[in-house]
């Protein structure tokens, strides 16, 4: 385990309520590339830095050592009945897409450190350290490949990932070195199994079942596996008003895909995106030469997945015979599905539960996440859970990401008594004889 380069741990004054939880939201929102309030927040940045630093001091005022681990990630300790147990990981993390809001990683980073100093100010001893970690990139927004940080916690990183470029032209490699980070010392950031009794996760649902169910918390059941792709299409540019059959046109090329690829996602239960689409050369009197657009394809079964997947490859080829295109994929991310444990599916119950009041909710809901989250690239070292909290119309990466004050307040308990929950029925830790 990475020694914390940071020991100074305290704890002073009241446990942290939900109120005080959506103003460091609010803090942590001022820090971004963007103008105007708008939110951005990308790996290795100097927004990166400030949030760290802020994460870091919450993390101590917690109670927990803190260090930053050789991926850049924020992490914090709380030792358990005795010191060098392994600990029960909590986190999410801190970077965002463009125009973001404020809640979606961020509130389960929040989230966590709130719960480490309401145990470490309540005096229990728990038969498992707690750490918390601020993962520093989830989203692959500055280098386009995901989970760049959960994956080098999880021992999954590629070398290959070094040659990644940003749209300044930068690899990370180099922006490893601009941050302070050895990139020969990754290896370093990887966790063992060992080293955790689980993982727990909250997160804003980013999707409108808990709003429809009239609930503020639901029960992550699993996290549906995600193939992403660059595809080019290339064809031929050319004057406007060259006639019908001398046209090699890219972008109707990619239009009919895209409408196609919509069709058999749907038809095959599945979730498609095409969020980015650029034409060359971009010129209302050009036919477009070349297209090139971005796939996310999701799906609860990683083989149903798949097998969508080789029909749209199918189907582009013929789209792309039938117009004398050529097409080329590139593929930029996969993560498989992945489940989240009945124990502590079971645990998040309870710790469900244990805040219901005189309204008395439903049981406890279980739903499937579309959406990915640093859980998937844990569940390589050990089991994992999620709570998800009700997000306003289930608006996400947006900036009219809202929830409420009460649901996060019952948020804070539900994640309290689930890991209290866990605590209860884990293995005592042997006492040293007297």
């Amino acid at each position: 385990m990475t020694t914390p380069a940071d020991s100074t741990n305290r704890h002073d004054g009241a446990a942290t309520g939900a109120a005080v939880v959506l103003e460091r939201c609010d803090e942590l929102a001022t820090h971004s590339s963007l103008p105007d309030g708008l939110i951005e927040r990308v790996y290795l940045s100097p927004e990166h830095t400030a949030v760290n630093a802020l994460a870091a001091g919450w993390m101590r005022h917690a109670g927990m050592d803190t260090w930053q681990d050789a991926a850049g990630n924020q992490c914090g300790r709380l030792e358990g009945a005795t010191s060098g147990l392994p600990a029960l990981l909590l986190g999410s993390h801190l970077d965002t897409v463009p125009s973001a809001g404020r809640y979606d990683g961020i509130l389960g980073v929040l989230t966590a450190i709130a719960v480490v100093e309401r145990i470490a100010a309540s005096g229990r001893s728990l038969p498992f350290a707690l750490e918390v970690v601020a993962f520093g990139d989830e989203e692959g927004t500055r280098f386009g490949t995901a989970l760049l940080g959960s994956r080098a916690l999880a021992g999954t990183w590629l070398d290959a990932w070094w040659e990644l470029t940003d749209e300044a032209g930068s690899t990370l490699h180099d922006a490893f070195v601009a941050f302070g980070l050895d990139p020969a010392a990754i290896t370093s950031a990887a966790r063992t199994s060992n080293d955790f009794v689980g993982y727990l996760e909250t997160h804003i649902e980013q999707g409108p079942v808990l709003e429809d169910n009239g609930l503020p918390l639901g029960i992550v059941s699993s996290i549906a596996g995600a193939r992403r792709f660059q595809i080019t299409i290339t064809g031929k540019a050319g004057h406007s008003g060259t006639p019908w059959t001398h046209r090699r046109d890219a972008l109707a090329g990619a239009s009919e895909a895209i409408v196609a690829i919509e069709r058999l996602a749907r038809d095959a239960d599945l979730i498609a995106t095409v969020g980015h689409l650029e034409v060359f050369p971009d010129a209302v009197n050009v036919i477009a030469g070349r297209a090139e657009f971005s796939l996310d394809l999701r799906g609860r079964f990683d083989a149903d997945r798949d097998t969508a997947w080789q029909r749209i490859e199918t189907l582009l080829e013929e789209i792309c015979a039938t117009r004398a295109l050529h097409v080329a994929v590139h593929q930029t991310h996969s993560a498989p599905a992945a489940h989240c444990s009945d124990r502590l599916r079971g645990v998040i119950a309870a710790g469900i539960r244990a805040t219901d009041g005189p309204d008395n909710w439903p049981e406890p809901l279980e739903l499937l996440s579309m959406a990915g989250h640093d859980a998937m690239a844990v569940a390589h070292l050990t089991e994992i859970g999620m709570l998800f909290v009700r997000c306003a119309g289930g608006v996400s990466h947006h900036p009219d990401e809202s929830v409420t004050e009460a649901d996060v307040a019952r948020a804070l308990d539900a994640f309290e008594a689930a890991v209290l929950a866990l605590a209860a029925e884990h293995p005592a830790v042997p006492q040293d004889p007297a």
